[in-house]
């Protein structure tokens, strides 16, 4: 079996499920997962490998890629950086019924959830998650460790920034951009730029005040 269809994952529960999910409907082989402890809820019977802080991590996945399998942008970042510091290959995992548009770009370790729609000159960061059924429309930006929850619309030109999570059902208007480390409550509607972090929530969505 060629290396391209083989695969292991970081963390395996939650947000793993689903994008082992997405590797077997896209033809890969799950080789087994690393993650802190062994879960013993396992509903895919796959191997427990160890720790991928204790291991030669490199050495144990020569002929395979490696995937970071976590919803926490933090987790997933953390793992997405050992494997660019360790010269591990990666790979994007898309389902087969998302349509991604042949000029749109997609960092290494970003998952493409069932359904989801990345249209024309799009460019999606690393390790991000884009969740079932998101629209990510013309000439949108995503940068590094987002999370782009189901049914979220970014209508075109929408840029958002590094370690953001946008809520369910939200929406952005066009050409609005969102900076770095923010939150966006399910179902709200954005309609102009946010450049302050924090959690901003309604319609229109203003910050949260703690």
């Amino acid at each position: 079996m060629s290396k391209d269809k083989n695969i292991y994952f970081l963390g395996y529960s939650g947000h793993a499920y689903v994008a082992i999910d997405v590797a077997k409907a896209s033809s890969f082989s799950v080789m087994g997962y690393f993650d802190k402890q062994e879960n013993k809820h396992d509903p895919y019977k796959i191997e427990y490998l160890g720790n991928e802080e204790e291991l030669d991590l490199k050495d144990l996945v020569k002929e395979a890629y490696v995937f970071p399998a976590m919803g926490s942008n933090a987790i997933r970042k953390k793992l997405h950086s050992l494997l660019e510091y360790l010269n591990i290959e990666q790979t994007v995992l898309v389902h087969p019924t998302a349509f991604v548009s042949e000029s749109a770009i997609i960092g290494q370790s970003t998952l493409i959830n069932p359904n989801t729609v990345v249209n024309t000159l799009a460019k999606i960061g690393k390790a991000c998650i884009l969740n079932t059924g998101s629209i990510i429309e013309h000439e949108c930006i995503i940068d590094d460790y987002s999370h782009i929850a189901p049914g979220a619309v970014l209508t075109g030109n929408v840029q958002v920034g590094k370690n953001c999570f946008i809520g369910a059902n939200a929406v952005i208007k066009q050409g609005v951009k969102i900076t770095d480390n923010v939150i966006i409550g399910a179902g709200s509607v954005v309609l102009k730029n946010i450049e302050k972090e924090g959690t901003w929530v309604g319609n229109p969505a203003k910050l949260l005040l703690k």
